[in-house]
């Protein structure tokens, strides 16, 4: 039997007959393979997507259904704020990091208004009304929600906070399954075809390394797919591949709760085989979000040295991946009686240490004699008359810690709930097609969501939202121009 694999792709010139014929074929079928069908049909193409399990999902339907737009949507009119493009551009370029795809973040800024209402356009349900407060997403079917770091320094100093979250009209956590649902209904409504139980083994090219189609196992045996204008690979990251997290994020391997499904970075492997640059690979999310019931920002985090780190009340993503970041194998959260709240069970998150002082928790917790002490002091002197001169916490989540008996809440990187994904991948236009490390594309490929480094592409910036925006955005970007921009021609001369 022919040994087919992701590493390199299938020649095209060795294929006898192609048992499937299709147009556009995208790989995987969560929110971005979903956007990317409707768009690529919408354009007229015959598109085809093929899912290794058993129905649409991916990790899209494992999120909240939070998607981030602004600009100054309706929702976040009628709540009263004042949003803007450029505000919105100004935030996504700090919370892109130092790498930050400007192309992408003005096209998306530009866009997101339009892209919002494409999405109720598709059937998804938006409530329109505000939440307001810190809270990780709501319980109930309200739309705006803060879900990122925008009241925070120092993205409060370059652009103007407003709530940039909505989610899906859906009761409890969990809406992400309900906006796939709704995304895969307008694609089949489109006539699109879609191959569940169908694995993608290896990508077929022609000499000239023009992508022309897929090795697809469908009923346990190979199946040849002609795809004469495209393909997209919308195949999610690779939080679930030990070998690539050695590889490529080994900061990652200190966690242990991934989230994701099927997150094997088989679609990064096949577009790095077929001459694709993986870009930005160590990076990836991770929080603790229990960390941010609102009594505790009123805390301060430290590490095993009893230094603080960070302004607390950032972005829960942000506060705990800088924890990664810091020395040893733990963070304390410290607390006094006046604002201290038991952490869900699920966080996995212990009481170290309990004193009448904090020179007993220091203590108790084995630190160097006045490490923690004198950070919680100089917190308390500055707390006191109003501002933090070291971190820049905002006043409003300010609290002298000074009622005891006071606490240290223990985050344990290999034992309290870290759950984590990657932001790394392939680098694209924001067209979608897959570029090499000149910057050429690779013709006939294509590539949006997590198997691509897109608008969240650094941990310390990422917020809640992010990664549906860009998949959906993107991924009728990529649809589009497969549909519009294939390679039809090139897969006729290469017969």
């Amino acid at each position: 039997m022919t040994d087919f694999t992701t590493a390199r792709p299938f020649a095209h010139e060795n294929v006898a007959h192609w048992d499937i014929e299709t147009e556009v074929a995208i790989v995987g079928f969560g929110a971005s393979g979903a956007s990317a069908a409707i768009e690529a049909a919408r354009a007229g193409a015959r598109t085809t997507i093929f899912e290794m399990g058993s129905g649409s999902g991916g990790a899209s339907a494992l999120s909240g259904g939070e998607i981030y737009v602004g600009g100054g949507t309706d929702v976040q009119q009628a709540a009263g704020f004042d949003d803007s493009v450029e505000a919105l551009e100004a935030y996504l370029m700090m919370a892109g990091g130092p790498d930050a795809d400007a192309a992408k973040v003005s096209l998306y800024a530009r866009e997101s208004l339009a892209h919002f209402q494409w999405l109720k356009d598709q059937g998804v349900p938006y409530k329109g009304t505000f939440v307001p407060g810190k809270i990780i997403e709501p319980e109930t079917d309200d739309t705006l929600i803060w879900s990122g770091s925008e009241e925070a320094w120092p993205f409060s100093e370059k652009s103007r906070p407003a709530p940039r979250g909505h989610v899906i009209q859906h009761m409890g956590w969990g809406g992400g399954r309900r906006l796939v649902d709704v995304l895969e209904a307008k694609a089949r409504e489109l006539g699109v075809e879609v191959r569940c139980d169908a694995r993608v083994l290896s990508l077929v090219a022609d000499r000239d390394g023009a992508v022309t189609g897929l090795v697809v196992k469908i009923d346990n045996k190979p199946q040849f797919v002609r795809a004469s204008r495209g393909i997209v690979l919308c195949t999610g990251g690779f939080c679930m591949n030990q070998d690539m997290l050695r590889r490529y994020a080994p900061e990652a391997l200190r966690l242990s709760d991934p989230i994701g499904e099927n997150d094997n970075g088989s679609g990064i492997l096949m577009g790095m085989g077929a001459g694709g640059d993986a870009i930005h690979m160590d990076q990836f999310f991770t929080t603790c979000p229990w960390i941010m019931p609102p009594s505790l920002v009123y805390g301060i985090i430290v590490n095993e040295r009893g230094q603080r780190f960070i302004n607390e009340d950032c972005y829960h993503g942000r506060v705990s991946r800088t924890m990664i970041d810091q020395p040893g194998g733990r963070v304390f959260l410290l607390a006094d009686n006046a604002i201290f709240e038991r952490p869900f069970e699920l966080s996995r998150i212990e009481i170290a240490a309990v004193g009448e002082t904090w020179e007993e928790v220091e203590q108790e917790l084995g630190m160097v004699e006045g490490t923690l002490a004198a950070t919680v002091h100089t917190f308390n002197r500055y707390a006191a008359e109003g501002h933090d001169p070291v971190y820049r916490k905002h006043p409003q989540w300010l609290k002298v810690l000074n009622e005891g008996p006071f606490v240290a809440l223990e985050l344990n990187f290999s034992e309290s709930f870290f759950s984590f994904f990657t932001l790394g991948g392939l680098n694209t236009l924001p067209t979608g097609e897959v570029l090499d490390s000149a910057g050429r594309a690779v013709r006939g490929l294509y590539a949006a969501g997590r198997a691509t480094s897109g608008l969240p592409r650094w941990g310390h910036g990422y917020s809640s939202g992010m990664s549906l925006a860009d998949c959906t955005f993107f991924g009728r970007q990529a649809g589009k121009q497969a549909a519009t921009a294939g390679t039809a021609t090139l897969v006729e001369a290469a017969e």
